[in-house]
């Protein structure tokens, strides 16, 4: 039914695809599992096999778990027809309940997790320990950074605690690396770090001297693979894909809010120069990407940016002059030259202070979605 959804508008075909009597049988036998073991789908096959092949009998036990999957295949495949008589595309909340993975803990060790979902859709994991909680949400940022600059020149982004705290793009990984990993040497330790490329050997050496918890890109030379794999329990993984979630998730009063997911990117066709000196090309280049990375920023959020480099950012503050101030101090304290750099803010400045302070620091061009 699904794969018919996808290949035709014809609804005459869709309906004809609506099975009645396979999903009738599915229900029936799972009903009856004390009696019966019911395989709903190819996918458990080598499942089946295995308890066949270790005992030549099944457990009550067994039955009871391939009957639970019976009725999530049936509730799949009610879920997928209701969806398609919906009138809007907003998802049904069923959609990932049927395959549930287990954490190792939740956000905190005293916390159980469980994901719904399905990880090979994102990436393929090539080394390291289970992922928790944490991890998931970390990767989960990172990939949504990532996808702004999907197709670029190879950059580089480390992440904590899902804020981009070092990301650059240069003409060679190894250089974007070096370049992020010079934003905030500091943040970087315990990060997740991200590539739009794929790793080469000269990158992996300079990644191996840091500790971090997980890294992505797209690919990874065998050399590269070797070298990272090394201990054990660091997360590698290859990227698929930079995401296709649509809809964002978030529990609140014992619900769900759900709302689009933010994919806007903005152009240069898309500015609006508001004073009499226009910026150069290359400072408009340099604004765009800030305001990439500013958008992934908890707010109050400031970013600063020079030559496609992040030098300075500010957080997760209570307004947006200590957001400012904080970028500020950051790029000073690591003694990065802010004189000439730009800056994004993630909201419109309610009053000139920030900017202000800004220029005192140096700046020369600043972006902001107004109001």
């Amino acid at each position: 039914f699904e794969d018919t959804v996808k290949q035709t508008d014809d609804e005459s075909q869709i309906i004809e695809k609506i099975d009645i009597g396979g999903i009738s049988l599915i229900r029936a036998a799972a009903k009856n599992f004390n009696d019966v073991l019911v395989v709903p789908s190819k996918k458990y096959y080598q499942d089946a096999y295995e308890v066949l092949e270790k005992d030549m009998e099944t457990k009550i036990s067994d039955r009871k778990k391939f009957a639970q999957r019976a009725f999530a295949t049936s509730m799949h495949y009610d879920t997928a027809i209701y969806k398609y008589f919906s009138e809007d595309d907003f998802p049904v909340i069923t959609d990932k309940i049927t395959k549930p993975n287990h954490l190792r803990y939740g956000e905190n060790p005293h916390q159980e997790g469980v994901f719904y979902g399905d990880f090979n859709e994102s990436f393929e994991k090539l080394n390291g320990k289970e992922l928790s909680y944490n991890n998931i949400v970390d990767i989960d940022a990172a990939i949504n950074l990532m996808k702004e600059f999907e197709g670029d020149k190879p950059t580089f982004a480390i992440l904590k605690h899902t804020n981009p705290c070092g990301l650059a793009t240069a003409n060679t990984v190894s250089e974007a690396w070096d370049k992020a990993l010079e934003g905030d040497p500091i943040s970087a330790f315990g990060g997740i770090l991200i590539a739009n490329t794929k790793i080469d050997i000269e990158t992996a050496k300079k990644i191996d001297t840091i500790f971090y918890e997980v890294l992505l890109a797209t690919d990874y030379d065998d050399e590269a693979l070797e070298l990272l794999s090394k201990k054990k329990n660091r997360i590698v993984l290859k990227l698929k894909n930079f995401g296709n979630a649509k809809m964002i998730f978030k529990n609140a009063l014992s619900g769900i809010i759900v709302q689009r997911i933010d994919n806007k990117m903005e152009k240069l066709e898309d500015l609006e120069v508001k004073t009499n000196t226009s910026p150069s090309s290359k400072e408009l280049e340099d604004l765009i990407f800030a305001n990439k990375i500013v958008k992934h920023l908890k707010s109050n959020a400031i970013a600063f940016v020079k030559n496609s480099q992040l030098i300075g950012m500010g957080c997760g503050q209570t307004s947006r002059v200590d957001a400012c101030r904080q970028g500020i101090e950051k790029a000073q304290r690591l003694n990065l030259d802010l004189k000439g750099a730009v800056m994004s803010s993630d909201a419109f400045f309610p009053f000139p202070d920030s900017i202000e302070i800004a220029h005192k620091a140096g700046i020369s061009s600043i972006i902001q979605p107004g109001g």
